[in-house]
Order: C-alpha cells, then structure tokens, then sequence
C-alpha cells in the first residue's frame, strides 16, 4: 500500500515526525460554470480595463471620434426613408424613428456578438501566457457595445425632438430592454466563440448568417406589411421580441406589453444559460487551442 506523500518537520525535536503534505485533488474543483463564474467576478477590473481599452481603440486618431458611432445609424436612417418611407405608406417622420430604433438595436446586437468570438480569438497569445478567465473578453465586448448603444440613443433622442417627437414617462423603464438585449446577445456570443475556438469557418459564417438574420427581423419593414402566414414565422425571432419594447418606449411612448417582456426576457436567460454552459464546458481547453 502506497503512503501519502510526507515532508518532515523544519523542528528538530520533530525531525523524524512524518507530517502528510497537502494533497491536491482535481475531483473537488467545482463545476466549470461555477468555475468560471467566480474567475470572472474575481477579474472584473480587467473586464473594465478590456472596455476602457475597445473605446480607446475605437475612436483613437479618428477625426470624428465619439460622432462615428452616432453619423452611421444616422446617416443609414435617411437613407433608408427616402427609399422606403412612401413604399411602406409612413410619414417620413414615423418610418425616420421606425427604423432608426431597429438599427440602433441591430448594431448593438451585432457588434457586440461579433466583437465577443473576434476579441477571444485575437486574444490567444494572451490566454497562453496569463491564466485569465476566458469569458473577459465576451463580456467586456458586450459592455463597450452598451456604451456605444448608449451613444446611439443620444442620437435618437436629439432626432426625435428635432422631428416633433418628445420622450415620455415611459423612457424611465428602458433599462430593462437594454439588459434583456444583453443578455440575448451576451448569450449568443459564447456560443459562437466556443464554436469558432475548434473551427475557425464559424466566425465569418456566422457574420454571413448576420446578414439573413437581419432581413428576418422587422429592422428597417414594418411586419404589418407581410402575409399573416409569413409574420408568424418572423415571430418565432427572438429579436423580433427584444426590438419591441425599444419601439414601444421610443416610439409610441408606452410600457411595452408584459407578454412581449415576457417573451423577450424567456429568450434572454435561455440564450445566456445555454450560451455559458456550452462556452465553459471547454474553456479550460482553451488556451491549447487558440
């Protein structure tokens, strides 16, 4: 029978004493989403730092800087109206918000989803080198998109006046759609990035099928104008859900229907639930395969 692994004592009236040395054992760490969990709360400085430095990056030696994030949902708005405002029967002013307000979640959704497989992936020397959590960089591209959906609604606000359209009470409640978004895309995210760490196709397939998924949500059409048969289909989107409650608050200036946060919000936790069990499952793997 083998003896645990010994060491004797530094005293020397114990010097013959055989004291059992702490033994390791793997079989108590806890579950990798619990894992991961605490590692990530233990770095949430550096999840800010990873923010603070995405900004910076963004809009270093940009001549417009800050204005960018708001000129290209702006800029993608008039075009759009003058194109489509008179085929979807909308005063210019009405289909103007419509579809600013789709664009402005559209960007966040994608930018963040996208940022959150590109940044792990960029960031493969990094994890080889310093035992970090690897879900930093999913989530910390998920909060620099919030800062620049933030920046986004300024703009929509600003043109919202400017267009005779003031906020209501119920902009007071606009958090809540913000987060379930989050949620959804943060969700999302870790999917694509434990999939793109073994293949490395998943990443530029999945920016392809971005393309598909938006014309698949009401973003720049109303659903009213389609077939009842094909509005149904579209419903099944969970972004259709999450677009909602914006338009609702922004745009006809009432809490959004409790079915519609109910909905929204079932997608959400599903999306983040699935998202971070499939992404932690292997993280621990990572760093070999980056």
């Amino acid at each position: 029978m083998l003896d645990f692994p010994a060491k004797f004592s530094a005293d020397p009236s114990v010097s013959q004493t055989m004291i059992p040395a702490k033994i390791y054992n793997s079989s108590l760490r806890p579950p990798p989403m619990i894992e991961e969990l605490r590692e990530l709360i233990r770095y949430k400085d550096l999840v800010g730092q990873l923010i603070s430095k995405g900004i910076k990056t963004r809009y270093k030696r940009s001549f417009l800087g800050v204005a960018w994030t708001m000129l290209q949902p702006l800029l993608t708005m008039i075009v759009l109206t003058l194109v489509f405002s008179s085929i979807f029967k909308f005063s210019n002013s009405d289909y103007a918000l419509y579809v600013l307000s789709g664009i402005i979640v559209w960007g966040f959704f994608a930018q963040s989803t996208t940022a959150a497989t590109g940044d792990l992936l960029w960031s493969g020397g990094l994890i080889s080198k310093i035992p970090v959590p690897k879900s930093v960089f999913a989530v910390s591209a998920v909060g620099t998109a919030l800062i620049n959906l933030l920046l986004a609604l300024l703009v929509y606000v600003l043109i919202s006046f400017v267009l005779g359209h003031s906020m209501s009470a119920a902009a007071l409640l606009l958090p809540l759609p913000i987060a379930l978004l989050a949620l959804f895309g943060l969700g999302i995210g870790l999917t694509v990035s434990a999939g793109a760490v073994y293949f490395p196709d998943v990443l530029p397939t999945y920016e392809i099928l971005l393309v598909v998924w938006m014309y698949l949500t009401p973003v720049i059409y109303p659903i009213d104008v389609l077939p009842e048969g094909i509005q149904n289909l579209l419903r099944i989107n969970p972004l259709y859900h999450l677009i909602q409650p914006f338009r609702a608050i922004l745009i006809e200036g009432r809490l959004p229907s409790a079915e519609s946060l109910l909905i929204g919000g079932s997608f959400a936790v599903a999306s983040v639930c699935v998202g971070w069990w499939l992404f932690t499952r292997r993280a621990r793997d990572y760093a070999y395969r980056l």
